[in-house]
């Protein structure tokens, strides 16, 4: 008995099997499994493989292509014709394209397909036009004018980092949204290599001028903690690769060197703070409102003197391959920022002094306590004038 022959037995006693008792069930199953010489189980399996089939797989339903391939030939044609514009475009021209080609006995189509594609619609269109455009690849010419063109003027640097004196630092954004789509607050964080002080600022977007601003105020704490800001090493991001930061970092004596493309591991230093500081710190909740970039700041003011003066890192030395793991080699004593400081030959006795008079007057519960508090006025100021989620 072919397969066949056995679906069309079973869709013969379907009905009656769903609609009959448990006993009147069990007498169809004896009579179909006698026919068909299946197993119980596998008639049962069966009735509900079919009725599946019946109730969700679409057979022979619905009305048959009406816009075929010819008509598809001919539209793109068309569209060819019209400067491969978009359908908007296209539709209300479709009519005098048509006449103009017959007129000059260069349609090629016949009755059928030409009262096709005039009675097309707006939105068929669209969709054709729209595989059109996926399926046609351009190569893209030279650009005379290249935004990306200052990169040649900033040397890429990849290290060796352990000899940066103290004022050397990485330099990255973060994002205080979800998604990149609309206004957010970013950060700009900025992290010392030789002492690993981190100082981060926040601003509304990521504009040239509005991160221009924060390095300023970067400036003005790096110096107030290590004497004097010597060089910043970003990414190749649009908010740091510009005219407007290159002068300005060119003005201010500070060495500018960038990472290389799709290489995060050249910024190692500021990519860990970031998830470290403003990640653990801050959270992931989005910041959406100009409102909170002044009370975010206020909150970093706290945050900075605490991460300096009492929040110890190890720096990892090395990174060791044993068979198929990874060792990492850490510093064998936690530091702080300020004790890194302290130890190192290049800041003056009389900075370090001024930072000594500083450290005798903070305690770190209190700065804990004030932190907090700023920090559920940033929540605060994005639950009362952000968007709603």
């Amino acid at each position: 008995m072919t397969m066949a022959t056995i679906n069309e037995i079973f869709k013969e006693h379907l009905i009656k099997y769903l609609q009959a008792k448990r006993s009147e069930k069990g007498e169809i199953l004896t009579k179909v499994c006698y026919i068909t010489n299946l197993h119980r189980k596998a008639a049962v399996r069966k009735f509900g493989a079919i009725q599946k089939r019946s109730r969700y797989k679409k057979e022979f339903r619905g009305r048959e292509e009406y816009y075929g391939p010819d008509v598809t030939v001919a539209l793109k044609e068309l569209w060819e014709m019209g400067d491969e514009v978009c359908a908007e475009l296209l539709h209300p021209m479709i009519a005098e394209y048509v006449s103009i080609l017959k007129r000059d006995k260069l349609w090629k189509y016949g009755n059928d397909v030409t009262a096709k594609v005039l009675k097309m619609s707006m939105a068929t269109a669209k969709r054709r036009v729209g595989n059109f455009k996926k399926a046609r690849r351009k190569n893209k010419g030279l650009s005379v004018t290249r935004p990306s063109h200052i990169k040649n003027q900033i040397p890429i640097f990849t290290g060796p980092w352990e000899d940066k004196p103290p004022g050397y630092g990485q330099i990255d954004t973060v994002i205080h949204n979800d998604t990149s789509e609309g206004d957010s607050v970013f950060t700009v964080n900025y992290t010392d290599v030789s002492t690993l002080l981190t100082v981060p600022r926040a601003q509304w977007n990521k504009g040239q001028k509005s991160t221009l601003e924060s390095m300023k105020s970067i400036k003005t704490i790096v110096e107030e903690s290590v004497e004097k800001w010597l060089g910043a090493h970003p990414d190749t991001g649009s908010e740091f690769i510009n005219y407007l930061a290159f002068d300005w970092f060119i003005e201010n004596g500070i060495d500018y060197s960038r990472s290389r493309p799709s290489h995060k591991n050249d910024n190692m230093y500021i990519e860990e703070r970031n998830g470290h500081v403003i990640r653990k710190h801050v959270g992931y909740i989005p910041l959406t409102c100009p409102e909170v970039v002044t009370v975010l700041n206020d909150y970093y003011d706290v945050l900075i003197i605490y991460l300096m003066h009492f929040v110890a890192v190890r720096r990892l030395l090395k990174k060791e391959r044993q068979g198929s793991k990874c060792v990492k080699v850490y510093e064998k004593k936690a530091k702080t920022p300020y004790q890194r400081i302290l130890e190192h030959s290049n800041i003056s006795d009389k900075q370090k002094e001024k930072l000594k008079l500083i450290h005798n007057r903070l305690n770190p519960l209190i700065l804990k306590k004030e932190m907090e508090k700023r920090l559920g006025k940033v929540y605060n100021t994005q639950r009362r004038f952000g968007n709603p989620r």
